[in-house]
Order: structure tokens, then C-alpha cells, then sequence
């Protein structure tokens, strides 16, 4: 939960989240002066000692909210029992930060990403790179075992940040009549890469690239390469940069 929490409160935009308002029962009082300072109502959960919880989203924040007996006070932040526990973590967890992960993923499902591996892959990861990008060719060289067993499918989501030519190389590997061959030869090549960067973008490539680009702004990310996999919790964590040898197995999986 914690990580899921830091994934999500750094990296999400609000263009992306669209978690309805509680619209079951009427809202307390208290609890509606809270929505009208910004807060998005999301759900109710038990809370001990005659408190009401209410899972709310605040600037892509989850928040716990706990109406006191009388309904005329709340309580803002995690509640702890004697033993420590956070007893609002779990709700969050489930009312908050679930939904919007899931969100986030199905925008990346349907980015224009270039396929690096089998699609019957069992394991799927998602990368923003950029072809000038050293680090997306480290993590790319530190796949390949993973990759070439079958085991993980990498999905490049194009972009084009580092250099003035990066739009342009993007746009060729997109515009290839082999995409995934053409990563490949890319990638494999290192510094040595003859990629050339399209001097004219036709207008479909242009608004593929376009996208992604929008979805990192949207997502918040500042460089590349920004991995998106899910963890063996089915929750979703990010890496940001070439990961460290022993984070390898987190994001990919045994061997």
C-alpha cells in the first residue's frame, strides 16, 4: 500500500481520474463541507468506536475521513489502533488507489506503444522512452534475458523529450513498416544506432506521438525511461530510470 500511495500521489494527473462521487445515501453535513472545499467522496468504510469513515480523493491524493458519533466533526488522516495498525490503509487501498490504478493502466493498454517480445507473454511491462535515451537502452540490455524466454513482453510507449531530434526518431520507429523489428535494431545497435529522425511526420504519426506525449504530462513524468508493471499483489508500482540489478526480479518477474 505504501508504494502503491507514492506511485500515485507523485504520478497521476487529474485529466486522468474520473472515480464517482458517493451517490448511494445522502451525506452528512460535515462530510459535505469537506466535498465543497474539493474533496471527491468515493466510498464508505467501517471505523471502530461509533466513527463513520468516507474514502475521499483530494488532488489525486486518497484521503480518510472519520465522522465522529455526534455527525459534527471530522477527523482527517489515518486512524491507528492500539497495536499500531493502520486501519486506513486497506480502505484506500481498496477505494482510492485500486480504481485509480486500474485507470491509469487501460490508458496505457491503449497508448501507441511498440511491442518488445512475444504477446503471449505472461508478464507485461510498460516503459516511456525515448530513443536517445540511454537509460531505456540499459533497461532494454537488462530485459533481454526475460525477454527472449518468453517470460515478459515489453511495451515501448514512444516519446521524444531528450533531444531536438527525439520527436522524430519516435516518429520512425512508429512510422516503420516493422515497428518491433525496428526498435529492435535500434536498441541492439546501442550508440552505434543508425536511426534517423523523420524530417516530415505525417499527421497520423504526429498525433500518436501527440498522445503519448500527452499521457506522460498527464501522468506527471519528467524523464525517461518510467516503468509501469504490476506487482505480485496485482498492484501497480512504477520505477523510475534503469533499475538496480536486484530490483530486476520485482519488475520482471523469476527467470
Amino acid at each position: 500500500m505504501p508504494r502503491l500511495r507514492h506511485l500515485l500521489t507523485l504520478s497521476l494527473g487529474a485529466a486522468l481520474l474520473h472515480l464517482p462521487s458517493v451517490q448511494a445515501e445522502e451525506l452528512p453535513e460535515a462530510i459535505k463541507k469537506i466535498e465543497a472545499k474539493g474533496a471527491k467522496i468515493v466510498g464508505q468504510f467501517d471505523a471502530p468506536d461509533g466513527l463513520r469513515g468516507y474514502a475521499a480523493q483530494y488532488q489525486n491524493r486518497g484521503m480518510a475521513l472519520y465522522l465522529t458519533p455526534d455527525g459534527k466533526h471530522v477527523l482527517l488522516g489515518n486512524l491507528y489502533d492500539e497495536k499500531g495498525n493502520d486501519l486506513s490503509s486497506a480502505p484506500l487501498q481498496k477505494l482510492v488507489y485500486a480504481p485509480m490504478s486500474k485507470e491509469v493502466w487501460a490508458k496505457m493498454e491503449t497508448s501507441n506503444w511498440i511491442a518488445d517480445g512475444k504477446k503471449d507473454a505472461p508478464r507485461i511491462v510498460y516503459m516511456f522512452s525515448d530513443p536517445n535515451c540511454p537509460y531505456c537502452n540499459m533497461f532494454w540490455e537488462q530485459a533481454r534475458p526475460w525477454v527472449k524466454a518468453g517470460k515478459v513482453q515489453l511495451r515501448h510507449i514512444m516519446v521524444g523529450i531528450i533531444r531536438e531530434d527525439s520527436p522524430g526518431k519516435s516518429a520512425a520507429l512508429l512510422a516503420a513498416k516493422d515497428p518491433q523489428k525496428a526498435l529492435a535494431d535500434h536498441e541492439a545497435a546501442g550508440k552505434g544506432s543508425s536511426l534517423k529522425a523523420l524530417k516530415e511526420v505525417p499527421p497520423a504519426i504526429q498525433a500518436k506521438l501527440a498522445a503519448n506525449m500527452q499521457l506522460m504530462e498527464d501522468l506527471e513524468l519528467q524523464a525517461t525511461p518510467a516503468i509501469f508493471y504490476m506487482d505480485d499483489k496485482g498492484e501497480l508500482q512504477q520505477q523510475q530510470g534503469a533499475p538496480s540489478p536486484d530490483k530486476l526480479a520485482q519488475i520482471l518477474g523469476p527467470k
